[in-house]
């Protein structure tokens, strides 16, 4: 019974984190997708000046419905931004899309980090799964013993986290790329709108902060028990 209600308040404590880190990150981007950025460019065309600065010229940006929908697909070398962003002249649109286009840099200069987490991403899938399902299995099959559910659940919120981890230093780089390539080449100006760059985009980094702090917690819950040498009934 302590166990459950443990993990409930770990549950619980994580999921408040994830949705005031998704809250500000929403309150920020509506208060500056109000802002219209001096420059006169949509997210599309400030994302397209920021690719060629870099001389990256074999990256398709294109559009997507949904908020804040915005990535890059480094697999098809396609830079999406949702509609408010692709075809917005605000101080986040051109935020967003600058720092989607710092994932493309990343990309073309080889980013250690970001080749780590692409090599990731499939591990992490079958363990984001395997978390979500084993429970369940062992709850209604009891073919497994607590110790082995122990350590395949460690061991798969060990990838997450791993995978979360290394998405920190991709995301903050790909932010500060954006931040200072928005001033350099005047897309921007000092003052409200490069405040409103650092707001947008550094509450959207606290999402990420918010994903690995979830995974740290659930990795420890499973792995030290076993480091203790004990086994939940």
């Amino acid at each position: 019974m302590e166990g459950i209600m443990t993990i409930w308040i770990l549950f619980i404590g994580t999921l408040v984190i994830s949705l005031l880190a998704s809250a500000r990150v929403k309150s920020n981007y509506l208060r500056y997708s109000r802002v219209p950025a001096a420059s006169g460019l949509s997210g599309a065309e400030a994302a397209q000046q920021v690719l060629h600065s870099a001389g990256i010229h074999d990256v398709e940006v294109v559009a997507q419905e949904g908020l804040l929908s915005d990535h890059y697909d480094p697999l098809h070398k396609r830079l999406v931004l949702s509609q408010d962003n692709y075809f917005g002249r605000s101080v986040a649109a051109l935020g967003v899309a600058a720092h989607e286009a710092g994932h493309a840099i990343q990309h073309a200069n080889a980013y250690l980090p970001l080749q780590f987490r692409m090599a990731a991403i499939g591990a992490t899938n079958f363990a984001s799964q395997l978390v979500m399902w084993l429970p369940l299995v062992g709850m209604f099959t009891g073919l497994l013993s607590t110790y082995t559910g122990l350590l395949v659940m460690a061991v798969g919120w060990g990838i997450i986290m791993a995978f979360n981890l290394i998405t920190l230093p991709v995301e903050f780089d790909a932010s500060r790329r954006a931040k200072r390539v928005l001033l350099g080449m005047g897309l921007v100006r000092q003052g409200p709108e490069a405040e409103g760059v650092n707001r947008v985009l550094g509450a959207a980094a606290w999402t990420y902060v918010a994903a690995f702090l979830t995974s740290l917690v659930f990795f420890l819950w499973y792995l030290l028990p076993l480091l203790g040498g004990q086994r939940r009934g």
